[in-house]
Order: C-alpha cells, then sequence, then structure tokens
C-alpha cells in the first residue's frame, strides 16, 4: 500500500527552456515543429521574458534573461542553453508547499507568487536529485 504524497501534481504542466534570445528560439522551434506561441510576456521579479508554447497536448516555457543578474542568467552562464526547470500543475499551491516545508523538503519559494502560467513555487534542486521543479497551481488567484 502506498504512502499519501506530500504533493500529488495533476499533471506535467511545461517544461522550462532557457535561452539567451527567445524570438530566436521560437523562430527555431516554429520551424522545427511548426509551434507557435501567444506572446512573449516580461516577467520583471523573474527578470525573464517568457513565453509558453503548445506541442500537442505538452507545453514548452521559453524564459531568456533580461539582465546579467538574475537566476536564469546565472544558469545560462554556467550551463549554457537548455532544459531549465520541470513543472507540475497542482491543486492549493499554498497547502502543498505547507506539506512539503513540514516534511523537510527544501523550498526556493515558502508562498506562491506570480507567475506565466498561474501562481508559481519553486523546490529546490537539492531536494529533488538535482532538478528544478516548478510547481503551479492555475486555480488559485493571488492573495
Amino acid at each position: 500500500m502506498l504512502e499519501q504524497p506530500i504533493c500529488a501534481a495533476r499533471h506535467l504542466d511545461h517544461v522550462g527552456i532557457a535561452v539567451r534570445d527567445i524570438d530566436d528560439a521560437l523562430r527555431f522551434y516554429r520551424g522545427l515543429f511548426g509551434v507557435d506561441s501567444d506572446e512573449i510576456v516580461e516577467i520583471e521579479d523573474q527578470g525573464v521574458r517568457a513565453a509558453l508554447v503548445k506541442v500537442g497536448g505538452s507545453q514548452l516555457e521559453f524564459i531568456q534573461p533580461t539582465g546579467p543578474d538574475g537566476a536564469v542568467a546565472r544558469f545560462i552562464e554556467r550551463k549554457g542553453e537548455g532544459m531549465h526547470h520541470i513543472c507540475f500543475e497542482v491543486e492549493d499551491l499554498k497547502g502543498k508547499l505547507e506539506s512539503l516545508d513540514a516534511g523537510g523538503v527544501e523550498l526556493i519559494d515558502k508562498a506562491p507568487r506570480p507567475g506565466l502560467s498561474g501562481m508559481i513555487a519553486f523546490i529546490h534542486p537539492n531536494a529533488t536529485r538535482g532538478v528544478l521543479i516548478e510547481l503551479v497551481d492555475r486555480e488559485s488567484v493571488e492573495s
């Protein structure tokens, strides 16, 4: 019998890809897979320009740093362009974060914050075998 999971997810929401030039990356993926983005959005508190692209029933999120000092800029400097994070959709993000924190899981965000897909929070890669995991709650509203 399985234990109740601390953070049950609805599904994989998207894979985040860090890029130096979002316009160029979108042109490339459009030519490669025939996909298109609705819009590019600047998310000031994260220091990125971002776009979601549907690929069948899945999504890719392209993120370009807007300056040299943000987390995504540092990621690209250290590792180059490529997969940055995976994102799972959850219900009751605030409650999930409280459960994860109580369970000793290292978090980057202890409270939800606005993101491109809804309210988001990140789990530290130290807690997930080196994978940066984003959680998104598309139904919650900013409080």
